[in-house]
């Protein structure tokens, strides 16, 4: 039984981590050590006491004892032993002793920390008088010992990251939970300092193994620390793998901005003469204490994070109007994604596109629509970039192809069918088993391969993607036919016509929609139709809206164009009654 304790935060941080919350593994090996110790006390019942915020004893795996040691407590730190409570004029008059259960021997051990902090104590009682030898006493100090060893051991592990040595996540979320009790309202600062992103991580342990990446996590800890020089009172955290936290005041010198200009241009060692170079995103959010819980202030400070990796800035301060959007776009994706689940709200038009010469359709594209149940028609380029940083972009091409496929399937013996393009990504043409998955679509409706489409998009990072270009064969050797999107626009696209397989080449609206009034458009347009053409390319135009383009592009001898001159996107009834006015009058 313990007394005349400090106000300790650390005892109050240690034992509301190691006992007050529950854990099944824990608690496991806590049941079976004060079974141990009542078996080797001969004392049919133990447990453990330990001292709360209020600094008042806790009972923990009680057995009979309910409140003993909440009532008189020692100052001594010793053990201490009632070999006879009705012989002991603190408790013979005590409930417990007098009343249910009858306690008539009692013994303490206090549990000490390495710092030398008492937080509780192993107890062991009976209902009847023990006379508790030198030995015994002996044994109940080397169990006391070791049961604040198992605590102290499964706390660091708890609580500090295994390979930097730094405190973790938790710690740091414990640490902000216990700002309020400490006392100090000063204004905090939360800075989060990102080195290197999970899918590397992965990379240098598939190739070098894990020692080198630990090398690299270790010298990453070593770097920060030695270029920031934190102050006693600034606390380091390693909360995932290469990404730190720092924990200051408002006022210090250490901000988001000032460990962006100190961390610039820095790599780190892999070990056997093998460095890397690290790019460094920051993020930060300041707060006062007591202002918003501890995980709501973590989340700000991630968010900042994130937003400095997306805007690719060395650093970002928390934004409550970036965090809102944020918020936004993340409830759209979620929509989005029963959307895509339940099939509601998405649908497809279709815009035709336009020989030239004949003035016939001869092709459509098609376009993702989405009218959300709250916020109405939604324009693609709000949600497509979206799904495109998650894998519902996969989901999206696989609902848009089997609604184009069941089109197709439709009208297979009708006069109006016509060959169908789907925008397709990277994301999409990297899978392995894309071009084959699609393939098998095709033959399983009974439908050549000719007949569906494949536009591209992103084309420079499909350059970039060895497996995308890969992909990108598989699907023209299947038969399907390939277009360049957006061409015209940049400077790297010839580059483009060299390296991937196309087979029409779409010239950009910014392109067009000045040829019929401005000459130096005009001559740009017709030297790259000329060109184009020479290389044996189909040439469609897009962004077409009157009949002067129509003529100056017939002129230079584009094959076909698509725009609101001939159709705006239409939605799949209003296209089959167009297309077949359009037969009638062509």
């Amino acid at each position: 039984m313990l007394i005349n304790f400090n106000n300790d935060d650390d005892r109050y941080a240690f034992t509301s981590e190691n006992l007050h919350t529950p854990d099944k593994s824990r608690d496991y090996v806590l049941s079976h050590f004060v079974r141990l110790a009542s078996q080797v006390l001969e004392i049919p019942v133990s447990f453990i006491s330990v001292l709360d915020e209020e600094h008042q004893p806790v009972q923990v795996l009680r057995s009979l004892c309910e409140d003993l040691t909440c009532q008189h407590l020692v100052d001594d730190e010793k053990v201490m032993v009632i070999p006879d409570t009705w012989l002991d004029a603190r408790f013979v008059m005590h409930p417990l002793v007098t009343g249910e259960p009858y306690i008539r021997f009692y013994a303490d051990a206090p549990l000490k920390t390495g710092k030398g902090i008492v937080v509780g104590a192993l107890c062991v009682s009976d209902t009847v008088p023990h006379h508790f030898n030198d030995d015994k006493v002996s044994k109940l100090k080397l169990l006391a010992t070791l049961l604040i060893s198992f605590l102290e051991a499964w706390n660091t592990a708890g609580f500090a990251d295994p390979v930097t040595g730094l405190p973790n996540c938790q710690r740091l979320i414990r640490d902000l939970e216990h700002l309020p009790r400490s006392g100090d309202m000063m204004p905090r600062r939360l800075i989060l300092v990102d080195f290197i992103d999970v899918p590397r991580v992965y990379e240098l342990a598939r190739s070098m193994g894990m020692e080198p990446v630990e090398n690299l996590l270790k010298n990453m800890t070593a770097l920060l620390q030695s270029r920031l020089q934190p102050e006693p009172d600034e606390q380091f955290y390693t909360i995932a793998t290469g990404r730190f936290a720092v924990l200051s005041y408002q006022g210090k010198t250490l901000s988001a901005e000032r460990v962006a200009s100190l961390m610039e241009g820095i790599s780190a060692d892999l070990g056997k003469g093998i460095s890397v170079d690290l790019t460094t995103y920051i993020g930060e959010v300041t707060f006062t204490v007591g202002d918003a819980p501890a995980q709501e202030i973590l989340r700000r400070a991630v968010s900042a994070l994130h937003e400095s990796i997306d805007r690719g800035t060395g650093f970002t301060c928390f934004s409550h109007a970036a965090d809102a959007r944020h918020t936004q776009e993340f409830l759209l994706m979620h929509d989005l994604s029963a959307a895509l689940r339940q099939n509601k709200g998405l649908w497809l038009a279709y815009q035709p596109k336009i020989c030239l010469n004949s003035g016939r359709p001869l092709g459509l594209e098609a376009l993702i629509r989405w009218h959300h149940p709250e916020r109405g028609e939604l324009s693609p380029a709000l949600f497509v970039p979206l799904a495109e940083q998650t894998n519902l972009l996969t989901e999206l091409t696989a609902w848009v192809t089997d609604r184009v496929i069941a089109r197709l399937t439709r009208l297979r013996t009708s006069c109006i069918q016509l060959p169908i393009t789907i925008n397709v990504s990277s994301q999409d043409f990297s899978r392995d088993d894309f071009a084959s998955r699609l393939e098998a679509k095709m033959m399983k409706a009974k439908l050549p391969t000719a007949l569906l489409g494949i536009e591209c998009l992103e084309t420079e990072r499909i350059i970039e993607s060895p497996a995308a270009m890969h992909g990108l064969g598989m699907l023209k050797l299947r038969g399907f036919a390939i277009s360049l999107d957006d061409f015209g626009t940049g400077y790297s696209n010839i580059s483009y016509l060299r390296r991937i397989p196309f087979d029409v080449i779409k010239l950009d609206r910014s392109l067009i929609n000045k040829v019929s009034s401005d000459a130096g458009s005009r001559i740009i347009a017709g030297c790259i139709i000329e060109m184009l053409k020479k290389l044996d390319y189909t040439v469609l135009a897009e962004g077409v809206e009157n009949a002067e383009t129509v003529a100056m592009l017939k002129k230079y001898g584009c094959d076909q164009a698509q725009g609101f001159f001939y159709s705006r996107p239409l939605p799949e009834a209003e296209l089959d009654q167009w297309l077949r006015w359009k037969q009638r009058n062509p």
